[in-house]
Parts: C-alpha cells; sequence; structure tokens
C-alpha cells in the first residue's frame, strides 16, 4: 500500500503510547477518554482474563480506532512457562480477544518485557510481533506525574514506544496515569512528535 506524502514525512518523529494490563471498569476507560479528546490512538496490551470480564471495554478500543495486543492470560512471567502454556497463555487471550472484537491480536507484550529466546520463537510461530518499550513511565511503581514526565523527557526519541498502564498500578491506583497523560501527549506534540499505534509506529520502521 502506498504510504501516504505526510506519513512519509512525519515518520521518523512517530511515538506509539502503550497501555498494558487492562481492561478494567474505571482506568481503561478513562485513558480512552483522554485519547479521544486529544484525537490521539493508543495501543492496549490487554490481559486475557480481563478481557472476559469487560469485553465492553475491549469493544470500545476497536470502535475508536485503538490497537489492540496480546499481554497473555494471566498476567505470567513467560520464560517461566513451559512452551505448551505459554501457546495457552496466549491463545487463550486471542480468544477473549476474537470473543469481543471479531478480531485475532497480532501484536504481543510480555508481561515484565521478560522475553528469552523460547519466548521470542513462540511467539514467532503464533504468528506474533514480540512489542517492547524504550520508555518507561514507571507509573506502575506509583510514579509522581512530574516523576512520569521526567522520564519521559530523559528517554522520549523519534520511533519510541512508551509504556504506561490502563490497570494495576501500585495498590490499584492509575490516577497519577490520568494526570500525566495530558501533559504526556501534550509535550509530544508540541515537540514534533506524531503520535500512531504500534503498528503504523512498526509499518513505517520496517
Amino acid at each position: 500500500m502506498p504510504v501516504h506524502p505526510q506519513v512519509q514525512e512525519d515518520r521518523k518523529k512517530f511515538v506509539a503510547l502503550t497501555f498494558d494490563d487492562g481492561p478494567d471498569g474505571k482506568y481503561t476507560s478513562a485513558v480512552m477518554d483522554i485519547l479521544d479528546e486529544y484525537k490521539v490512538k493508543g495501543t492496549f496490551f490487554v490481559v486475557g482474563q480481563q478481557a472476559i470480564k469487560f469485553p465492553e471495554v475491549i469493544q470500545r478500543m476497536k470502535n475508536e480506532g485503538h490497537s489492540i495486543g496480546n499481554h497473555t492470560f494471566s498476567h505470567v512471567n513467560m520464560p517461566k512457562q513451559s512452551i505448551e502454556e505459554m501457546k495457552e497463555q496466549i491463545t487463550k487471550t486471542d480468544e477473549a480477544i476474537k470473543d469481543a472484537t471479531g478480531e485475532t491480536p497480532t501484536l504481543f507484550r510480555a508481561p515484565y518485557g521478560s522475553a528469552n529466546a523460547q519466548v521470542k520463537e513462540t511467539v514467532s510461530q503464533m504468528s506474533k510481533t514480540l512489542v517492547p518499550w524504550s520508555v518507561d513511565t514507571r507509573d506502575w511503581a506509583g510514579t509522581s506525574v512530574a516523576g512520569m514526565m521526567g522520564h519521559l523527557k530523559k528517554e522520549i526519541s523519534p520511533g519510541g514506544i512508551v509504556l504506561m498502564h490502563s490497570f494495576g498500578g501500585k495498590n490499584g491506583d492509575l490516577n497519577n496515569t490520568l494526570q500525566a497523560l495530558p501533559l504526556i501527549i501534550e509535550y509530544l506534540q508540541n515537540n514534533g512528535y506524531t503520535l500512531v499505534t504500534t503498528e503504523v509506529l512498526l509499518a513505517a520502521k520496517g
């Protein structure tokens, strides 16, 4: 497919905002509200057991044009699983996402970013693209808004993939994420970055 001239021009400053561990009944929708306000598309790496609980939130992700990736069924440390257990974690999550959206995801992110050679081979065999991150906002640790902005400004570069969360966090509190997200979007846009889904960013790199 031909690359749109604007995409060709902007691709060097693409950044993808990614959100792990959802969906839930509170933070995931609030994140999407903010993204909608700024007309930005994000990428949500969802946990299968959460997808089963909140299929309507997964449906909203699809309807609003966000990317949906597989983040295992129960947020396991993949290198500690057998090959069969790895495949089951991925397959069950695929099924939960497909039940909600009619589509099977092609993106995969390993919980904790933990992926050895066996994990990489298994993910590849299952026709998925393993997606790491380049900027960790550390929102999962209860980092302050100022701290999250500090991590972003220090680590961001063209082609960057930013890690945040839409469920979980320290004591289940992601209010700092909701406060920081508008600031992150504005900072990136004011510095010439184009915010895109992970698929678009990876296609531009390829």
